[in-house]
């Protein structure tokens, strides 16, 4: 999923100008303190200049705060203490330049989500706060809602182009919806709240990562028993980097899943199961129950400050969805099919079960929910003959890289050549590529492939330099972040198919910023339950026939996949959609239910349990990610009630893949150039349901979901998504 490396969100659009006009001397003292400071430093080399990651001192991050806080300051006094009248151009477009956070927000992102160290949370503790109401404060200046207003109540004479009539009219309503036309009490109010939503946040994430941090440690090869020779010399190594004997796990899904999977002790997959389920609820000092108690809390109380009956209300007005209602519409169409997949799953599962105990083949038992991925793969070696270790062999990270790039080049016509120790890197295993496009040089990927301690879990990608014409920003830095177990030295990593869509799933969120043709910055960030869409769409191209049969090659014998195992993978597409379905939508719905409520709960534990309850989850599942180690709903605001965009993107992606294989060739040139052009080059320069509608001639059918994942079609069938 992307991230979005930012101090305080600029799009809560926050005013201060209260701090004393003392403190706006102190721009050139702050920028001599930090001479010499490498975060703070212009950007230089190719590419329009890169970060510095080879002279980053974790040390200088608070000097480079203060510097970034008094050049954000000195650019809006110069806007809102001017006697000009208001203009867009002295207004609006004024405050779309580039200020010195352009520069430090990435390389903090960095060492907050890829290199975190004792140091980086002690910073982070002391600077969120900080910095939250620093930018709040700015931007609830009332000089600033005054001028704003006035260039908006004007709009109709300016006769202004459709881009700045949208960012004119974006930047209205969201300083609106913001807190602006608040009194100065309530205002200090909205302050307080954000300041000490930061605070939760940055205490919330950090305890997740120190439980993600914890390992465990076997010692007998007997423990080791039934997992694939590659999984082991993973463990290997990582008990080596550790420097402890034997074996290690760490608490992370890349090792988890496939130990899951594998396993023939079945106590061994309880343990390992209910430490990674557990993460942060153990009562203990990482524990973050009460952490999220108190940011629910506090989203409650800002929204009713803010004029929304829920934080949902509050988070879902600048989304497509519009309404937490329409969400939930959604989530409710697929839900009950996906149960009733999930118990027929469930019900294979404990037939093969009952068939070994009866066999005296293996223990008689009652499927749980560390047995499911277990027995699942029974399965699907039962029903269709295929075992996901006979297709990792054929998956080679390094070839799913190559094929990753090869598709891109195919549909839009980029090239990606990794450069060879030219570009600064923030670690040593992070590798970087130019891109060029038309033979023209237009960005720089880089790719941080490996899980390490102190790099947060999961994958996501994000960008350091943006593209738009206004700054004359040309060139794109974009990168994605993996946590793919290190294997040992010199032998490839082999990969599932599910990571290797991981893999396609982030590239495309790389994809879709590459395509931006954008003039205005402001209009660079696209609803949330827009920007998933795009990386959804690019898993498709994964197992196309192309894909397979050029890069799906043995490690050991170079021979490409058999046709009889691809014909297996087609098969068994709709396998396990129950589980997958359920196990991710129930995270949706629990989002919701837990932010659409004036009153928040205050026992967080409880609340999950009531909820899934109440759903009907099938008891040998868990969600995802439960809430105590949610990180995307509480190590920030960006995905609060906002969970259920990958169904809601997934509805137009199923839709869009549609729309390729209606012209009977996927690889389509007309198509892909179309969806380039309409959909991923405009950012949000036009409303994008508009522009999914002008690239597809309607609205999403919700109906191309359901076939896609092998659910029943309602009678009549699904109303479109709108």
């Amino acid at each position: 999923m992307r991230s979005t490396l930012l101090f305080a969100s600029l799009a809560t659009l926050a005013t201060v100008l209260a701090m004393p006009a003392s403190a706006q001397t102190k721009t050139a003292a702050t920028t001599a303190s930090s001479a010499g400071n490498a975060i703070t430093a212009s950007w230089t080399g190719p590419y329009g200049g890169v970060p510095a990651w080879d002279k980053v001192k974790v040390a200088d991050f608070p000097a480079a705060f203060q510097a970034m806080m008094a050049d954000a300051k000195a650019q809006f006094e110069a806007v809102l203490s001017s006697k000009a009248k208001p203009t867009f151009a002295n207004t609006i477009a004024a405050l779309q330049k580039d200020t010195l956070d352009a520069r430090v927000s990435p390389i903090w992102g960095v060492y907050t989500s890829n290199l975190s160290s004792n140091d980086v949370r002690a910073i982070q503790r002391e600077w969120g706060p900080k910095l939250s109401a620093f930018y709040n404060e700015l931007t609830l200046d009332p000089r600033y809602f005054v001028r704003v207003k006035a260039v908006y109540d004007q709009r109709a004479k300016l006769k202004l182009d459709d881009k700045r009539m949208r960012l004119l009219t974006r930047t209205y309503e969201d300083l609106v919806a913001n807190g602006a036309q608040l009194n100065p009490a309530q205002k200090q109010e909205l302050i307080r709240i954000e300041t000490s939503l930061a605070q939760e946040f940055s205490t919330f994430s950090n305890k997740v990562l120190a439980d993600e941090e914890k390992y465990l440690t076997f010692t007998s090869e007997a423990d080791l028993a039934g997992l694939p020779a590659d999984l082991v010399a993973t463990m290997k190594s990582a008990a080596d980097e550790r420097k402890v004997q034997g074996w290690v796990l760490v608490n992370t899904r890349s090792y988890v899943q496939p130990f899951l999977e594998s396993s023939t002790r079945r106590d061994l997959r309880k343990t390992v199961f209910e430490t990674f389920a557990n993460r942060g609820d153990n009562g203990d000092v990482n524990d973050t129950n009460a952490t999220i108690a108190k940011i629910v809390a506090l989203r409650a109380e800002r929204a009713k400050l803010l004029g929304f009956r829920t934080h949902a209300d509050y988070r879902m007005r600048d989304t497509m969805a519009k309404t937490p209602a329409k969400a939930m519409e959604l989530m409710m169409k697929v839900w009950p099919a996906a149960v009733a997949r999930v118990h027929q799953e469930v019900a294979d599962m404990q037939a093969i079960a009952d068939e070994e105990a009866k066999a005296g083949s293996g223990p008689k038992i009652t499927i749980e929910p560390w047995d499911y991925r277990f027995y699942a793969e029974k399965v699907r070696k039962a029903k269709y003959d295929l075992d996901q270790n006979e297709l990792k062999p054929y998956f080679q990270l390094d070839k799913m890289v190559a094929a990753m790039f090869d598709a891109a080049g195919k549909l839009y016509g980029f090239k990606f050549t990794e450069n060879t120790g030219a570009v600064p890197v923030f670690h040593p295993d992070v590798r970087t590529f130019e891109v060029t496009r038309g033979g023209k040089v237009v960005g720089l990927f880089y790719l941080d492939t490996w899980a390490r301690t102190g790099k947060r879990s999961g994958a996501w990608m994000t960008t350091y330099k943006g593209q738009d014409h206004f700054n004359g920003n040309n060139y794109v830095l974009a990168s994605n972040n993996n946590n793919f177990a290190k294997g040992s030295a010199g032998v490839p990593t082999l990969v599932s198919v599910d990571d290797a869509s991981t893999l396609f799933h982030e590239f495309g969120h790389a994809l879709h910023y590459l395509s931006y043709d954008i003039t205005w910055p402001g209009l660079g960030t696209t609803p949330r339950d827009f920007v998933e869409y795009p990386s959804q769409v690019n898993e498709n191209w994964l197992l196309t026939p192309y894909v397979l049969q050029t890069y799906a090659r043995h490690y050991k014998t170079g021979e490409a996949i058999p046709q009889a195992l691809v014909d297996k993978i087609e098969k068994s597409k709709t396998f396990n959609e129950g589980f997958d379905t359920v196990e991710y939508l129930s995270s949706a719905i629990v989002d919701m239910k837990l932010h659409n409520r004036a009153e928040p709960p205050t026992d967080i534990d409880a609340f999950e349990r009531e909820t899934l309850a109440e759903i009907g989850m099938p008891k040998e599942m868990v969600m995802r990610h439960r809430l105590p180690q949610f990180n995307h709903l509480f190590s920030s605001d960006a995905y609060s009630a906002g969970y259920y965009s990958y169904l809601w993107s997934e509805t137009m992606d199923a839709d869009t893949w549609a729309a390729f294989e209606e012209t009977g060739n996927v690889w389509d040139p007309a198509t892909a150039a179309r969806f380039n052009k309409i959909v991923l080059s405009t950012g949000n320069e036009t409303d994008r349901a508009e522009a999914y509608r002008a690239f597809r001639g309607r609205d999403p059918d919700v109906n191309a979901l359901l076939r896609r994942r092998g659910f029943p079609i309602p009678a009549g069938g699904a109303a479109p998504a709108k």
